[in-house]
């Protein structure tokens, strides 16, 4: 199992509650910060959120969060967290360029017809091939150095920004970086 989440970064906050929910109790849908998992928080009573925020989702005692209804299903996302899922993961894959960089300079075959950078949107045999034989020469620094080392190539931070919205909104046969 996964460590824990301690926060959560909110993507929207629907003070009535869902539409067609009945109750009407407010629910903020959100995402973990550290394993990316969407969640469906409640918040304590008064308590008032915004996008965006992050929220003490831990152990020790919540200032915001009254508790953590569970995993939020992709179906539930509002259009309003779609969109700021969109903008969480642009600064996600931009923050932690290294991560997937390593990615990129690491990724095995998952079989002999399949290797995991043929998972990225845009990324076929052929790009996946030139990615392979130019790591061989010298690792990737960054996106940057990607770009100019790989001549037709997708932007590789798009594609990566793609494939994790895929598999967050998606269900996929393989994940490469959502638990």
């Amino acid at each position: 199992m996964t460590d824990k989440e301690d926060f959560a970064i909110v993507l929207d906050y629907l003070p009535y509650g869902y539409p067609m929910g009945g109750r009407g109790q407010p629910v903020a849908q959100a995402i973990g910060e550290k394993s990316l998992v969407l969640l469906e928080l409640v918040p304590r009573r008064g308590m008032m959120l915004q996008p965006k925020e992050k929220v003490y989702i831990g152990a020790e005692k919540r200032e915001k969060i009254y508790f953590i209804a569970g995993r939020l299903q992709r179906e539930k996302l509002t259009e309003t967290a779609k969109i700021q899922l969109q903008e969480y993961i642009e600064t996600l894959v931009a923050e932690q360029e290294k991560k997937f960089i390593d990615f990129f300079n690491s990724a095995q075959a998952i079989n002999t017809r399949l290797h995991q950078i043929e998972l990225i949107p845009g990324f076929g045999k052929k790009h996946t091939k030139e990615i392979l034989e130019e790591r061989e020469k010298k690792p990737f620094e960054s996106f940057e150095d990607m770009r100019a080392r790989l001549k037709n190539v997708p932007d590789p931070k798009k594609a990566v920004e793609k494939r994790l919205i895929e598999e967050l909104l998606e269900r996929q046969r393989f994940n490469l970086f959502v638990n």
